[in-house]
């Protein structure tokens, strides 16, 4: 089902959440930008593969009458960047991978010096189809949690984040990128300057290829946790300049 399209439909600002957290991630960005009377919403990821995955998100936001502001964290920038969706407006990547084409988020993870998620992740198993069969999907250590993805959170907080963590499907760091999104939307991202996980210096150089206005928010990769206020403020001002962007070419 396609997108409502409207003139007078108001901007939506839709936030994808990325492996090893769930929608829930994004409750203090979301209570921020409900507070300034922006329409939010936060859909779950299944986490079963990059192009299932885009391809969900695809649909779920061209069922959204009027334009979309598209918010990635980490995986999910590689989502939104997928994902073909023509309400799109612009595109903003928390702590998040700003995929070219062909690339594999397994592949170009490897290549930070920063990270050190691939050290702190343990292999399960989950049914595929029938059950008959089974895949292998990722999950992070509850003992390195913090250490891995949410260093500035209190202990008690971060183990409930392990607890909760939500593992991704190996084929959503194997499977390849198609054409990115950044290249035809403004962008902008937000830099987290301690992240272990994604690694500062892989989302610096990907945001600074994309174009994208570059926002460093001191704080690990779950910085949409411990820095929401930060996070929100840089979706409001990528919001209000699509606004008035969509409003110039009508």
């Amino acid at each position: 089902m396609s997108a409502t399209t409207s003139d007078t439909a108001p901007l939506t600002v839709v936030l994808a959440h990325g492996a090893y957290a769930d929608a829930s991630s994004w409750n203090g960005v979301i209570e921020r930008l409900q507070a300034a009377g922006v329409r939010v919403a936060a859909p779950a990821n299944p986490l079963r593969g990059l192009s299932a995955d885009s391809a969900n998100l695809e649909s779920f936001l061209e069922q959204i009458p009027g334009p979309v502001l598209a918010v990635g964290h980490s995986y999910a920038g590689a989502l939104i960047s997928n994902a073909e969706a023509k309400n799109v407006v612009g595109l903003v990547f928390v702590a998040a991978f700003a995929t070219d084409e062909g690339e594999v988020i397994g592949e170009v993870s490897a290549t930070s010096k920063d990270s050190i998620l691939s050290t702190a992740l343990v292999p399960l198993r989950y049914p595929v189809g029938d059950g008959a069969e089974t895949g292998v999907e990722l999950a992070v250590d509850p003992a390195r949690f913090g250490e891995a993805i949410a260093a500035d959170l209190p202990a008690e907080q971060t183990a409930v984040l392990a607890a909760t963590q939500r593992p991704a499907a190996e084929l959503a760091f194997s499977e390849p990128c198609g054409p990115p999104a950044w290249k035809s939307l403004p962008s902008w991202a937000v830099v987290a300057t301690e992240d272990k996980a994604a690694g500062t210096d892989l989302v610096r150089s990907m945001a600074e290829r994309a174009g994208a206005t570059i926002t460093e928010v001191k704080g690990p990769h779950l910085v949409m946790i411990s820095q929401p206020e930060a996070v929100a403020d840089v979706i409001l001002t990528a919001a209000a300049t699509v606004s008035q962007l969509t409003a110039t070419t009508g």
